[in-house]
């Protein structure tokens, strides 16, 4: 499967805004470790198989263990995440896959018990991007690993 088409030669600014905005979103709050996570299990959701590819490869650069990893689809009955992560990780799954009746105040409530408001508006932010990313990538089809020397990915050794 090829790429469908290069959304960032098509429109450049809004590329742009979008990468300045996924900048600040990085500079926050949120452990590196989190924001690793919770990219890779929205992208997991999703299907987003670049994005997958590029946040595990990343990941690994940042130093994450390859069995928390693996176990990040189960996480819910893996022993390998502590509260804070486990909170984030609800927060995440519950954003990308918004249900009927809107957030449910169980989970909002645990997020408040591990994170500052501050945090909490900065992960839904972090939230709010790889989705757009997911949504992006998907619809392109943009290749995974098709950005690894560019972004440094290479540096992961997962080819």
């Amino acid at each position: 499967m090829s790429q469908r088409l290069d959304y960032q030669q098509q429109a450049p600014e809004l590329f742009k805004k979008f990468v300045e905005f996924n900048m600040l979103v990085k500079k926050g709050s949120i452990e590196e470790s989190i924001e690793d996570l919770i990219a890779i299990r929205a992208s997991q959701i999703n299907g987003c198989a670049f994005c997958v590819d590029m946040h595990v490869k990343q990941a690994t650069i940042h130093g994450e263990r390859p069995l928390r990893l693996y176990h990040l689809a189960a996480w819910r009955e893996s022993t390998l995440f502590s509260p804070r992560e486990r909170a984030a990780l609800a927060w995440t799954e519950v954003l990308t896959q918004l249900p009927p009746q809107g957030v449910p105040d169980d989970v909002y409530d645990r997020v408040r018990t591990q994170l500052a408001e501050k945090e909490i508006v900065e992960l839904t932010y972090a939230v709010m991007a790889i989705n757009a990313w997911n949504r992006i990538n998907i619809g392109f089809r943009v290749v995974p690993g098709s950005q690894d020397k560019p972004f440094g990915l290479d540096k992961a050794n997962l080819s």
